[in-house]
């Protein structure tokens, strides 16, 4: 995207409460990239101030603020963890406005996507952001085809990433889109991270995406199956428990959860058998304890749910407490 021998003008948006990983993420890996031949001048622009507080406290001065700065070909949208830190919805889009161009790249890092959402740009787009606060976007932008287990989305010239780490995700896409997968590989392997992360969200995630029901039936039948992922739950037990017919337990399911009974159950003794394995249990021991009849049983539920075997997420995660 660099336009001929001109560097390509990187903007990333500070403010007070930004998370300190959402900003230097994305910068070191820009700046390695140029370290190893490409061309990026990045700028840091304060929201409203040229100073900017990060909630870890680390205070930031930036290069310029918003409305003074030049335009930019890529602008890199911050988060923040306390989402009422988020700059000001009111203007967002006319203030991003004056640096923006009709090829003008945005980037948004964790819960930046809200801010780029509220300019109304990425409507009908697909998008990601922390899995923590996937539901609210999803709530609050119903337009937004929100994507909760993606690492990072990419649509045209808008790209969102997951939380905090994942922009070193997304901005290692970018410069692959701008100079190939070779120097993406190098810096990667610079600052010792994944080129693409293996799995997705959801490894990270501390508990399944599931709104909590108010229907006082169902509360009934998740809280006996999370009390006891590895009981037996066939669907007319599941039914009495709820004093409604399997049928309507079905549809009870489908509209709270948007599962059914079954995949409620299998995704309840899923995380039952990561918690047991964070604890240090063996793979055989997570599979009999959540209620799994065999590894292989257990394997596919965990592929299917997390995106990575549970012998990696294992190896991975689990508590260096444990025994």
């Amino acid at each position: 995207m660099t336009a001929g021998t001109r560097a390509h003008r990187v903007g990333v948006v500070v403010f007070d409460g930004v998370q300190l990983l959402d900003v230097s993420g994305p910068v070191d890996v820009f700046d390695a990239a140029s370290r190893r031949g490409a061309d990026y001048s990045v700028r840091l622009l304060g929201w409203r101030s040229p100073q900017a507080r990060t909630s870890s406290g680390v205070r930031l001065t930036a290069d310029a603020i918003l409305d003074e700065a030049d335009p930019v070909d890529t602008l890199v949208l911050t988060g923040a963890d306390d989402l009422s830190a988020l700059p000001d919805p009111a203007d967002v889009r006319a203030r991003l406005g004056r640096l923006v161009r009709p090829d003008t790249r945005l980037a948004a890092v964790c819960t930046g996507a809200f801010v780029l959402a509220r300019t109304g740009w990425l409507a009908g787009r697909p998008a990601t952001t922390h899995w923590r606060h996937a539901a609210r976007l999803r709530a609050e932008f119903p337009e937004i085809e929100v994507r909760p287990d993606a690492i990072y989305v990419r649509s045209g010239r808008f790209a969102t990433s997951a939380g905090v780490t994942a922009g070193i995700d997304l901005a290692l896409a970018l410069v692959q889109a701008d100079h190939g997968a070779g120097l993406a590989r190098e810096v990667a392997r610079e600052l010792v991270v994944f080129m693409q992360r293996p799995g997705g969200q959801s490894q990270f995630s501390v508990r399944q995406d599931l709104p909590p029901s108010g229907d006082q039936r169902l509360r009934r039948v998740v809280d006996r199956v999370a009390a006891d992922p590895a009981r037996a739950y066939p669907i007319e037990a599941m039914a009495r428990d709820a004093t409604v017919t399997p049928r309507h337990l079905r549809r009870l399911f489908q509209q709270e959860f948007g599962v059914t009974p079954g995949r409620y159950v299998e995704m309840a003794r899923t995380e039952a058998a990561r918690a047991f394995l964070e604890q240090g249990g063996t793979v055989t021991q997570a599979a009999r304890h959540s209620g799994f009849g065999s590894d292989e049983t257990l394997r596919r539920a965990f592929v299917a749910l997390y995106g990575i075997p549970p012998s990696v997420y294992q190896r991975r995660f689990r508590s260096a407490l444990a025994g």
